[in-house]
């Protein structure tokens, strides 16, 4: 599914540009990215980096409320990004247009980082076996995937997280036309890290081992 997108053309309502994916799956470094390519991000900085994000989290509160029906403050993420986790996709208001970048990363890679920030967190990191939380993510995409699929105000592309951060240069330039053409893509590929995916691997490997 990576890098299919599909645009809507002469639509009339406010545009958001909504970054999503599972957790772990790369939307921060996402974030940054449209940070750097001229989308300034919706964020009230609550959520401070931490050895898990050291970048920062890059994330809005009262998205978490928004099955609650807190979602008035939508208007304010017109022409700007706003990062909403997958679960919370379809409970966006139907006054905008969205340009929804989907992050996806190897599902293993997922648990694993997960597990690593419930360590650090002090939390239980075995609560459910690999296995089970593995087909409980994929049966969330599927239903993600054809729900945006189905909607005429959302137009999405699907980005890999490891794609971007081998290669990011032609990811970059179809995140460009999927935006309109105006960014600055140099400043985008600059803030891929790929230092931090092969820290983040090799740490991992080794708690393993």
């Amino acid at each position: 599914m990576k890098g299919i997108f599909k645009k809507l053309f002469g639509s009339s309502k406010p545009v958001v540009t909504v970054v999503s994916g599972l957790p772990r799956s790369g939307t921060s470094m996402m974030m940054k990215m449209l940070e750097a390519g001229g989308i300034p991000p919706l964020t009230d900085k609550i959520r401070t980096a931490d050895d898990d994000n050291p970048k920062g989290y890059y994330e809005f509160e009262r998205v978490k409320q928004m099955d609650k029906g807190d979602t008035a403050w939508m208007a304010d993420a017109e022409g700007k990004s706003v990062k909403v986790i997958s679960q919370l996709l379809r409970y966006m208001p139907p006054g905008h247009e969205y340009k929804v970048i989907f992050m996806r990363r190897n599902m293993s890679e997922i648990l694993a980082s997960q597990k690593k920030m419930l360590i650090n967190r002090g939390e239980d990191p075995d609560q459910a076996p690999d296995e089970e939380i593995s087909a409980l993510f994929e049966k969330h995409l599927n239903s993600v995937m054809d729900w945006m699929a189905a909607q005429p105000n959302v137009s999405v592309i699907y980005i890999h997280y490891s794609d971007m951060l081998a290669n990011p240069v032609p990811l970059v330039a179809q995140l460009n036309e999927f935006l309109g053409g105006n960014m600055d893509i140099e400043a985008m590929a600059e803030v891929v890290d790929p230092n931090l995916y092969r820290n983040r691997k090799n740490r991992l490997k080794k708690e393993k081992s």
